[in-house]
């Protein structure tokens, strides 16, 4: 098992929320091309809409970087970064799917279970569409090369 795992999240058939999946297959086949420096020792995951499997990915890691599109009220495009104690949820779970969740009742449960990593970093990009429509808006497609290095940067941040 790597010690640190990248989970991108989100849906990829509604615009810019598949932002965090997007991102996944770039930076896996960066590191597949030698271009991703540390990679050797990080997983990279589309977590999609992975529902609490995500508890599984993450159970026994060092290191958790969690990807995803965020309402944040910011210019769309505008990528932060979070940890578990500097966010809240304000999903609304509609109870229809499996793969539905929280991924703060996630890391919740994995801290219950003593399986949670040392570190967990969230990603959160504003996005500019939430739409039915299978590729990103144009805002953030402009600034994919800036994300994965802050990705990059972040792999390579010492836990």
């Amino acid at each position: 098992m790597k010690e640190t795992i990248v989970i991108g999240l989100g849906n990829p058939l509604m615009g810019d929320e598949g932002i965090g999946t997007a991102l996944i297959e770039k930076l896996t086949d960066l590191a597949a091309a030698g271009s991703v420096p540390g990679a050797e020792s990080v997983q990279f995951l589309d977590g999609g809409t992975g529902g609490m499997n995500l508890l599984h990915s993450i159970a026994g890691r060092k290191k958790a970087v969690l990807i995803d599109c965020a309402l944040m009220g910011a210019e769309p495009g505008t990528l932060r970064r979070f940890t578990p104690g500097q966010v809240r949820t304000v999903k609304k779970l509609a109870h229809q799917s499996l793969h539905e969740v929280d991924i703060l009742r996630v890391i919740e449960l994995a801290r219950q279970l003593d399986e949670c990593p040392d570190q967990i970093v969230f990603f959160g990009i504003e996005p500019a569409e939430i739409t039915q429509r299978m590729d990103l808006s144009q805002s953030l497609k402009a600034q994919i090369d800036d994300y994965i290095q802050a990705i990059i940067d972040e792999i390579n941040r010492p836990i």
